[in-house]
């Protein structure tokens, strides 16, 4: 391992005053997070960042072949005031999070599924962040 941070995926952003929905909203800012090493990625990794209480919001995958990972992330966020969003895909989910290479084209290729990713730090303020707190203050 080089032991660098894998590139971010290149996805084009929504045109000026195109609403911007929740899933392109979230890989924004997991992408920012990663960017600025705040982001945990993995179920060993996220139960302790959340322990710890230094999750700031934990995005799970909903096509996890072990119910008991789902329980067990759904009752840690609940124990320790963490908000929880689940995306429908672990494929799509490691993508965003950078469990991938990324070819000469700019797509990626061997992804890596998570079943779930833990947001410490967000980085920077964006528009993508202020749809993603919009939404988890709603549900």
């Amino acid at each position: 391992m080089s032991g660098e941070e894998p590139a971010a995926v290149e996805t084009p952003a929504p045109a000026l005053g195109e609403p911007m929905d929740i899933m392109t909203a979230l890989q924004l800012v997991l992408r920012k997070s990663l960017a600025h090493g705040g982001l945990v990625r993995g179920l060993h990794e996220g139960a302790k960042a959340i322990e710890k209480h230094a999750a700031q919001l934990c995005v799970r995958a909903e096509d996890c072949n072990q119910p008991d990972y789902l329980k067990l992330v759904k009752a840690l966020c609940a124990d320790h005031n963490v908000n929880l969003i689940t995306v429908p895909s672990a494929k799509t989910l490691g993508e965003w999070a950078g469990l991938c290479k990324i070819d000469s084209e700019g797509k990626a290729r061997k992804v890596v599924g998570a079943s779930c990713v833990v947001v410490k730090d967000f980085g920077e303020e964006s528009a993508g962040l202020h749809i993603v707190q919009e939404y988890v203050k709603s549900h």
